[in-house]
Order: structure tokens, then sequence, then C-alpha cells
């Protein structure tokens, strides 16, 4: 008398393969509840069904052989849970870095030329309230910002705010994958609490261009502003300006956001 499922068994409850199945059992990753010793067949129970479509789920999502294995021999289910969860959002933020990618690309691939209204300005001097930190990772610079525009955004309710947010960044964050970041809030009355400080922002004269839309894509536009600076016989003299006209926190469509991209520049020939 048999004990178990065959392989072929299992294979059609599970709606696996019978070859994805003997690989899980190569790979240690499902054994058979028994295996005869004289025809060497594999017999299975009905209750490693879920473990097996666990184990399937998995793979799909390209969870490394090790971190199945230890989901598998977890057993506390929050800590399993834990552990998916970790790996679902590591593939998120994969997908997410997936989609700015094709976004670009196929904006950068449009045919014939992209078009950019971008335009001399002068940056008015301002007192803000802001948040700094001298090196932020590149990889972190998100969080960074939601952070920090969490803490204004509490500190300074919308009666006391009197133009769009906006943030200062150093070149260096891009070209050396580390660098200065400021964010601010045009308020009423600024004031220093907690890592809010005031500053004291100069005058400074700007090219400009406004990206429209989600941030997928704002490498391009940051591309032909450059290019555009360059054609313009001007050159860059610091850290880029952004100004969130309508950004995520005033609205949840992406199609509305309005980012104002502003580099300091400087003539480097006379004008004509």
């Amino acid at each position: 008398m048999r004990d178990g499922l065959t392989i072929g068994e299992f294979a059609a409850l599970s709606r696996l393969s019978v070859r994805t199945l003997r690989r899980y059992h190569e790979s240690g990753l499902l054994e058979p509840a028994t295996v005869d010793p004289f025809t060497n067949y594999r017999y299975y129970q009905s209750a490693q069904i879920g473990t097996a479509q666990v184990i399937h789920r998995l793979r799909q999502l390209d969870v490394p052989l090790a971190e199945v294995r230890s989901i598998l021999a977890a057993e506390d289910p929050h800590q399993r849970a834990d552990l998916v969860a970790g790996h679902l959002r590591r593939l998120e933020e994969e997908l997410d870095r997936t989609q700015a990618a094709i976004t670009s690309l196929r904006r950068l691939l449009r045919p014939g030329p992209t078009p950019i209204k971008a335009y001399l300005g002068t940056l008015p001097a301002r007192t803000v309230a802001a948040i700094s930190a001298p090196a932020v990772r590149l990889d972190e610079s998100l969080d960074w910002f939601d952070t920090a525009m969490d803490e204004l955004d509490a500190a300074f309710p919308p009666a006391e705010r009197i133009g769009a947010p906006g943030g200062v960044y150093a070149n260096e964050l891009l070209t050396g994958g580390r660098g200065a970041m400021t964010v601010f809030r045009p308020v009423r009355h600024p004031r220093a609490e907690g890592r809010i400080e005031v500053l004291e922002s100069p005058a400074v004269d700007l090219a400009v261009a406004v990206h429209v839309g989600p941030h997928d894509d704002i490498d391009v536009t940051y591309g032909l502003l450059g290019a555009w600076v360059a054609s313009h016989a001007l050159g860059v003299a610091g850290p880029v300006h952004e100004t969130y006209a309508v950004g995520p926190r005033d609205t949840a469509e992406p199609q509305a956001w309005r980012t104002e991209i502003g580099w300091p520049v400087f003539r480097l020939t006379p004008a004509p």
C-alpha cells in the first residue's frame, strides 16, 4: 500500500509540474513525505500542497533560494510575514526604478526634438523655514526628503504657509552618490524648532524649466535644461533648486504636478 500521493497526483493538485517538484526536492526546498527505497518513487501528503504553492510564488518573485529556506524554516507566522514583506518592498522599489527608466526612454526616443520652455529668472532673497543635512546618500534621499517635509508640514499648518515648498540639492548628490540637501517652506513667521532652522536664502539667478507630471522622467527635463544652458553660453554655478508648485502633497494626480527646476548660472561669454 502506497503512503501518500504520487508526484503526478501531487503535481495535478498543486498545479505545479512534475519537473518543478523534482527541482524543489533536489534543491532541498520541498522534501517528499516518503521516498520508496526500492523504486525511488516520491510520495507527498496533501498538507504539503500549500507549502509547494508558497515556494512557487516566492520563486516567481525571484526570492533567492536561501531566503525561501529561511521563510519556510520560520516557525512564527509573524516572522515569516516580515521576511516576505521585506522582499516585497525590494521588489516594489525595483519596479519603481524600472517604471521610471521606461518612462524616460519613451520620452527620449520620441521622434523629433523634445520641446522645452526655459527662461532666465532671478529668485529673490527670502527667509524660510528649512531642514538641512550636509551629506545624504542618494539611495536614501527620497526617504530623507519625505521625513523632512513631514516635519515642516507638522510645524507649519496651511494657514501659516505663503508659498510653494522647495529644495536645494548639491550636484554631488548625483555625481558622487552623496551630497547636501535642504528642503524648505516659505511661511509667515519662520521659527527654529527641532531640526527646523530659519534660513536666509540669498537672491540667485537661475535658468529655469518646468517639469510637468510625475517625476519618473524628471531626469530628461534636467538634461534638456542642461542642453539649453550650454546652447546659451551659460555655466552652472551651484546646487540645483527645485520648487514644487504643485506636488504630491497637493494632489494625488501625478499628471497635475508642476516642478520648477532651476540651475544657478553665469554667462560664459559677453551678452550680444
